[in-house]
C-alpha cells in the first residue's frame, strides 16, 4: 500500500537515513532514479534525446544533476542550466555537477536561456526546488518556469514540481504564484498527498514513488495513504446461494423537494446497482408512482418510512424548507447507519444543535461534502476549505465524530481519529450535477450490505472515480457524461473486483 507522509516527516526520515549512509548516497540514489524515469519518459532512443536539466540552489538540483551526469552516460545531449554560482552549492550537489561535467554534461549560463529554441528540447527535468520551497517564484524564476510551462515537450519534476506545496497541493502564493506543470513526477522517499489533491494533479502528471531503498525502520507509522482496493478488498464477499432480498439490507434515500426529485432517484439507483436488497426513496415532496427506468424502487412519502430498519441516505435535493428539516431531526435521533450529503449538510450548517446531535450519535454520520458544504459546516471559506484540504477534512471528521468524503479533485477520506486516505481515482468527468448523489447511494449500498463506514467510504470513493475514469477512457466524457452513466460502470467495477479475489 502507498503510504503518503507530510513534508515534515519526510525531512525526518531523509535526516535519519542520512546519519545511516555514506555520504552523496541518497543523492546518487534519488540521481539515478530519475535518470531511468526519464529513459522510460523519451519516445526514442537515449542517443537521440536532447535533454535541458534545471538544477536550483538546493539538493533537488543536485539530484538533477545527479540525473544529468547518468543520461549523458546513456548518450543523451544533456545541458544543464544552473541557476546558483557552483560555489554556492551545498557539498553533494557540488559533487554532482562534477560528476554531470565529467560526463559531458554542458552548462548554459542563465542569461542565455531566454533566447534558447524552446522546440529544440526532448525532455525538461525540474530540479529547481524540492518540498522545502515557502516563497512566491518570482522574478527570473518565474520568467524561467513560464518558458518551460510552454514548451510542448514531456516534463520530469523531482520530487514535486517547483512552486507546488507538496502537502496541500496549492501553488504557492495562490493566484499570485506559479509552478511547473510537469507531465510526470517522480517523487522520492514516500509520496506526498499534494501531488494528488487539490491542484496537483494538474502540476504533477503521472505520478511515481522512489523509496531510494531506505530501510523500513526509517519510517514512523503512516496516517494517510493513497487509496487502492487493497485497503477495503477484505470486504469483497462472495455471496451465498443462500441468500433472499433481505441478506443484503435496506436503503432509504430520503430528498426530493419540489423540482430536485431527479436527486434522490439517482441516489436510489446507485444504492439499486450496487447491490442493496430493497431501496426506498422518501420524498420530502409529493413522490411519484414509481421511477419509471428503475421500478425496483419503492417511492413513498418520506414521513411514512420507518427510519430505524434501513440505511439512510439523506440529503439529496432535500431542500432546505422546515419539512426538510423535521427529517433531518427525525434521521439523527434514529439508530440507522447515516449517510448526510447535499441539503442534509446544509441544513446541519444551520443548527449547532443539530450538530451537537450528530457528533453524540452511536453510530458516527458517514459524510460527503463538497468543498462548499464543508465550508459551511466549519464556518469557513471554499478557498480556507481548499488551502489544505487534508486539514479540512480531519476537522471535520474531528468536529463531527464522522467519517468525511471531502469531494474534489483527489478526494480526501478522513475519519475522527486523524488517519486520512487520499482518492487515487477520478477526472473533470465527475464535475456534473448529480454526480454526488451517485456517490452517496453508492456509500448507502455498500453500508446495508453490511460493510464498516470507513472501507465503504473509501471503496465508494475510488469506485465512483474510477467509473469516470474507465468511460472516458473509453470516449464517453469528460465533457458531457451524466451522473446516471456512471452508475452500470460502477456496478460492472463491483462485480469484475470480486471476481478478482
Amino acid at each position: 500500500m502507498s503510504a503518503i507522509y507530510p513534508a515534515a516527516e519526510i525531512r525526518k526520515i531523509e535526516q535519519a537515513a542520512l546519519r545511516d549512509l555514506p555520504p552523496y548516497t541518497l543523492m546518487q540514489r534519488a540521481g539515478q532514479a530519475a535518470a531511468q524515469a526519464a529513459l522510460r519518459i523519451l519516445p526514442g532512443p537515449a542517443h537521440a534525446a536532447v535533454i535541458l536539466i534545471l538544477a536550483g540552489p538546493g539538493n533537488n538540483g543536485g539530484d538533477a544533476l545527479e540525473a544529468a551526469a547518468g543520461l549523458a552516460k546513456a548518450g543523451a545531449e544533456v545541458v544543464a542550466l544552473l541557476k546558483t554560482a557552483p560555489s554556492q552549492l551545498p557539498a553533494d550537489a557540488a559533487k554532482a555537477l562534477v560528476r554531470a561535467q565529467q560526463h559531458g554534461v554542458h552548462l548554459m549560463p542563465p542569461e542565455q536561456f531566454a533566447d534558447i529554441d524552446s522546440n529544440q528540447w526532448t525532455l525538461v527535468i525540474d530540479g529547481l526546488f524540492g518540498i522545502g520551497l515557502s516563497r512566491v517564484l518570482d522574478g527570473d524564476w518565474r520568467k524561467l518556469v513560464q518558458t518551460v510551462n510552454a514548451m510542448s515537450c514531456p516534463v520530469l519534476a523531482l520530487d514535486v514540481p517547483s512552486g507546488l506545496n507538496a502537502d496541500t497541493g496549492v501553488v504557492v502564493g495562490g493566484a499570485a504564484g506559479i509552478a511547473i506543470k510537469a507531465s510526470h513526477t517522480i517523487t522520492f522517499i514516500a509520496d506526498k498527498a499534494g501531488l494528488h489533491t487539490g491542484d496537483g494533479p494538474d502540476y504533477a502528471g503521472k505520478v511515481e514513488v522512489a523509496t531510494l531503498a531506505l530501510a523500513a525502520n526509517h519510517f514512523p507509522a503512516p496516517h494517510m495513504w493513497l487509496s487502492q482496493p487493497e485497503l477495503f478488498a477484505g470486504y469483497l464477499r462472495p455471496r451465498r446461494r443462500n441468500s433472499h432480498k433481505g441478506s443484503f439490507g435496506d436503503v432509504a434515500v430520503i430528498g426530493g423537494a419540489a423540482g430536485m426529485a431527479g436527486a434522490p432517484i439517482l441516489a436510489a439507483r446507485a444504492a439499486a446497482k450496487c447491490g442493496a436488497g430493497r431501496v426506498f426513496v422518501g420524498y420530502a415532496d409529493q413522490p411519484p408512482a414509481y421511477d419509471s427506468v428503475q421500478p425496483e424502487l419503492m417511492c413513498r412519502h418520506a414521513a411514512d418510512l420507518d427510519f430505524s430498519s434501513a440505511v439512510l441516505v439523506v440529503g439529496p435535493g432535500m431542500g432546505m424548507a422546515d419539512t426538510a428539516l423535521a427529517l433531518l431531526t427525525r434521521a439523527l435521533a434514529a439508530l440507522s447507519w447515516l449517510v448526510l450529503d447535499a441539503d442534509a449538510l446544509n441544513l446541519l450548517a444551520r443548527q449547532p444543535q443539530l450538530q451537537a446531535q450528530a457528533a453524540q450519535r452511536p453510530h458516527a454520520v458517514l459524510m460527503t461534502p463538497h468543498p462548499l458544504e464543508a465550508a459551511r459546516l466549519l464556518g469557513i471559506s471554499t478557498g480556507d476549505i481548499q488551502a489544505d484540504r487534508v486539514a479540512a477534512a480531519r476537522t471535520l471528521a474531528s468536529r463531527f465524530n464522522a467519517v468525511v468524503v471531502l469531494k474534489g479533485a483527489g478526494s480526501i477520506i478522513a475519519r475522527a481519529d486523524g488517519e486520512v486516505v487520499v482518492n487515487s481515482t477520478g477526472n473533470p468527468a465527475l464535475a456534473t450535477a448529480g454526480s454526488g448523489d451517485v456517490l452517496s447511494g453508492i456509500c448507502g449500498a455498500l453500508l446495508a450490505q453490511g460493510w464498516p463506514q470507513w472501507e465503504a467510504a473509501l471503496a465508494a470513493a475510488w469506485l465512483h472515480g474510477r467509473a469516470a475514469d474507465q468511460l472516458v477512457a473509453e470516449g464517453i466524457g469528460p465533457i458531457g457524461l451524466t451522473a446516471s452513466e456512471l452508475i452500470p460502470e460502477v456496478r460492472l467495477l463491483l462485480n469484475r473486483l470480486l471476481q478478482e479475489r
